[in-house]
């Protein structure tokens, strides 16, 4: 892909290069998300992340929906040992064991926290005081906070996998919990 044209094309975040991270960057990366399927559905795929790149995420994302019963976090936490070896057997989604498993124990542990808190979402937003952080200027990109680093901690108290620091400071870029694009990427002001 060649360089944006500055005339035409807007100034994004260094990271946008492909025409799959550009769409995700540009219509969701960073917007504050509150619909609880939308936040299980990351919380899916930012396991599913660990040690890879996310435009490999990107581009299995529709056949993660497909597999994963459009992420309804009721449906996937019934699965069972049948469902989690057809799971294993999909090409179209990362077929690692320990990452399927944290998906179906994950969606019994949010669907906990929806009964105790009334939703994902009001659950997950505490931790940010319910306002985005907007990266200052000059400031480095962290790998984590200590938002990130309490959201983790209570997590894998409550029993789920695949969330580190570091994981749940990506979960919580993608749905607008933080919001760390460039301050000369059009998408800083406009979110």
């Amino acid at each position: 892909m060649s360089p944006p044209n500055s005339k035409t094309e807007p100034r994004r975040c260094n990271w946008a290069r492909t025409e799959l991270s550009i769409a995700y960057h540009d219509l969701e990366w960073g917007v504050p998300t509150h619909d609880d399927r939308t936040l299980f559905e990351f919380l899916i795929l930012e396991g599913a992340h660990a040690g890879l790149s996310w435009e490999t995420i990107l581009r299995k994302r529709e056949n993660y929906g497909a597999a994963f019963d459009n992420f309804d976090p009721r449906k996937v936490a019934k699965y069972d040992q049948r469902k989690i070896e057809k799971l294993l057997g999909n090409a179209g989604i990362i077929r690692n064991r320990l990452k399927i498993n944290s998906a179906v124990g994950n969606a019994k542990t949010f669907l906990e926290i929806q009964k105790e808190f009334g939703s994902f979402d009001e659950y997950v937003w505490r931790f940010v005081s319910r306002r985005t952080i907007k990266r200052k200027r000059d400031a480095v990109l962290q790998a984590h906070t200590a938002e990130s680093d309490a959201l983790s901690r209570d997590l894998i108290r409550r029993g789920c996998k695949f969330v580190g620091s570091t994981i749940c400071y990506s979960f919580m870029q993608a749905v607008g919990m933080a919001n760390d694009h460039e301050l000369s990427c059009f998408r800083y002001h406009q979110i």
